[in-house]
């Protein structure tokens, strides 16, 4: 089976038998694996991350074949902090996104969030709304303006998260709480407001850790190394 030309993103690629490579591919319609035969040429050249690409693909199983590769834009080019982020967004959707599950929203979001890190845009307030949208895409997204019993945030109370069900008040200031004033600015995207951005870094490591199955994220900890 043969499908028509789409846009992609190489996610990760690794050396498959003698001449040939196994990429990892963000498309419209989903995260896909493909085999790309004789890796060593033109194509070869394609087969890395943050390039705009136009393909073809052929196959019925999971494991498709590429059929045709092109380039169809500028390539991102990321550099020392703005690296390692588009490595962090990709081993996100690596880990977290199924196998061809159509997210085309997601897919326009990542490839709007790319020319913005290689542009040196502030990383966080990237970071972060990538985050959110991935939990969104996922259906693991929950309320900022309401807790889990439907009552609007205050921003004078302590709230913690339940994870995939939203924020839930609390009585007393403990491990991991949230003040209702940042998840409002948050809910907002005020990321000018002081201890905002911190907030929502804590926030989204909580949302996403149990669906990371509790392995590390290599990305994450070659940023911390270098």
């Amino acid at each position: 089976m043969s499908f028509g030309a789409q846009q992609a993103f190489v996610l990760h690629s690794r050396s498959y038998k003698e001449s040939s490579s196994l990429v990892d591919l963000l498309t419209p319609q989903g995260r896909l694996r493909a085999v790309l035969r004789g890796a060593r040429g033109k194509a070869g050249s394609l087969v890395r991350p943050f390039i705009p690409l136009e393909l073809e693909l052929r196959g019925r199983g999971e494991l498709k074949t590429v059929a045709r590769l092109e380039a169809a834009g500028i390539p991102n080019l990321l550099s020392g902090d703005a690296l390692f982020s588009g490595l962090y967004l990709n081993e996100l959707l690596i880990r977290l996104l199924p196998g061809e599950d159509a997210h085309p929203a997601l897919f326009q979001h990542y490839a709007a969030t790319l020319p913005l890190l290689a542009a040196g845009q502030p990383l966080e307030p990237l970071l972060r709304a990538f985050e959110w949208r991935l939990l969104e895409e996922l259906g693991y997204g929950f309320s900022l303006a309401l807790d889990v019993a439907g009552t609007p945030i205050e921003a004078e109370r302590l709230y913690r998260l339940v994870p995939d069900a939203g924020m839930e008040v609390v009585s007393q200031l403990q491990p991991g709480v949230f003040h209702g004033g940042d998840l409002l600015a948050m809910a907002d995207t005020q990321w000018s407001t002081p201890g905002v951005l911190a907030a929502a870094k804590r926030l989204m490591r909580q949302a996403l850790a149990p669906h990371l199955g509790g392995r590390p994220l290599v990305s994450r900890e070659l940023f911390r190394k270098f």
